[in-house]
């Protein structure tokens, strides 16, 4: 059994399901030695509506996960999302004192470029440095011992609404489970999905989960926006139940076996047979005909992507293209038709770049608990915190400055 400082677990709250995996760090190479999933409960569009719902199924994910690992799981690195995440770049300047760069500078830029002005009810839950300038020469990734009168540094701030943020926790902890740190998925998934050459490059990261689609651009190796849509599976589900006449589950299960994001992209068609509602006789509808109720959705969901993409200024950045995924992006036709509506290469993005168990997480749904995971790794803290402590979120604070200026140093 492999000691518990060894393992890293990745504990994906969505409002489609919870899944839990366990990685363990041998040499070099992370492996996936566990997984649990179980359909989530007292979740919408990404924000917990029933503790009691979601800590059932959050202990029910880790039950299984421990067991496959054969482990006992008592801390997580938990992933956030939902409507109520606000992302913002902010720039902070300073004079370098004794004309050499050192920690203490970077210290103080990025609390210079933090000292905006946040609301009572929003809490900073990320911190990205994305680049440096020193008198005029910009681009500069590492700061520390370079010679200047100015220090200037760019920072991608993300926040969210502390009540949102506190629930997560808590269910957590009435789990059974310490939180170690909260990260925003979209962040996450990119850890599974992207390789280094297409972060360096340019590349959008489009996450469609159940409850929302979350949005995340990468230029020169850093993050450079993120936004979340409250659109997601729920809605591709809602729309099918709508059009075919059947029940929410019914309708759930046929759009996961047979659904196709537009009638052009299905190979052949076939005839489905339909639950009816309230036991009424089934009937038969074809895929196209499937895949006519699903398009509308798939449109608007991307274009309303695109305008986000192209508001941020960066549309015109992204050589690379779009990594689609999540478990909505498994729709077959869906790559395809995100590449119609952007105008740029596309793939669907698996977890990459592990080993272990990979046969048990190569789908797109698993992209941000094997992407927690391996963020966790990266970044190991001691740190444990329950969300009756009242310094919950300070303790969420200090870790992001660890990381900042651990990766500075």
């Amino acid at each position: 059994m492999a000691r518990q400082d060894e393992l890293t677990v990745g504990l994906d709250i969505g409002t489609t399901k919870i899944c839990a995996v366990v990685t363990e760090r041998r040499g070099d190479a992370l492996d996936v030695i566990g997984l649990g999933t179980h359909p989530s409960r007292g979740l919408r569009k990404g924000v917990v509506i029933d503790i009691d719902a979601t800590t059932d199924s959050i202990r029910r994910a880790v039950d299984e996960a421990e067991m496959m690992a054969g482990c006992e799981i008592n801390a997580v690195y938990a992933g956030i999302a939902g409507g109520h995440i606000q992302s913002r770049n902010e720039l902070g300047m300073v004079a370098i004192k004794d004309r050499e760069v050192k920690a203490a500078d970077v210290r103080r830029v990025s609390e210079q470029a933090q000292a905006v002005a946040i609301p009572a009810d929003r809490e900073v839950i990320h911190v990205l440095p994305q680049e440096y300038a020193i008198d005029g020469q910009d681009g500069i990734k590492q700061p520390i011992g370079m010679s200047g009168v100015r220090l200037i540094a760019n920072v991608h701030i993300v926040t969210a609404a502390v009540t949102s943020a506190q629930n997560v926790v808590k269910c957590c902890n009435r789990a059974g489970l310490n939180v170690i740190d909260i990260v925003l998925e979209p962040i996450a998934s990119s850890e599974a999905v992207l390789s280094p050459d297409e972060r360096e490059l340019g590349v959008a990261l489009v996450d469609m989960g159940g409850g929302t689609t979350d949005i995340a651009l990468f230029l020169n190796g850093t993050i450079k926006h993120s936004a979340v849509l409250s659109l997601g599976g729920y809605h591709f589900t809602n729309d099918a139940a709508v059009g075919l006449r059947t029940p929410f589950e019914q309708a759930e299960r046929i759009k996961r076996r047979y659904g196709c994001a537009a009638p052009r992209f299905l190979p052949r068609d076939e005839l489905l047979v339909v639950p009816g509602v309230g036991g009424r006789q089934p009937s038969e509808v074809s895929r196209k005909e499937l895949a006519g109720f699903l398009e509308p959705r798939a449109e608007e969901i991307l274009s309303l992507v695109r305008d986000e993409i192209e508001k941020s200024g960066h549309l015109g950045q992204i050589p690379s293209g779009v990594v689609v995924t999540g478990g909505s992006s498994a729709l077959d036709g869906l790559p395809e038709l995100a590449e119609e509506i952007f105008e740029l290469p596309t793939r669907r993005g698996t977890p990459q770049g592990i080993g272990g168990l990979l046969d048990r997480v190569q789908g797109p749904e698993y992209a941000t608990g094997v992407g927690l995971a391996i963020w966790g790794s990266q970044r190991p803290g001691k740190h444990r915190f329950r969300v009756y402590d009242g310094s919950t979120f300070r303790k969420v604070r200090q870790r992001m400055r660890e990381w900042f200026y651990g990766e500075m140093g």
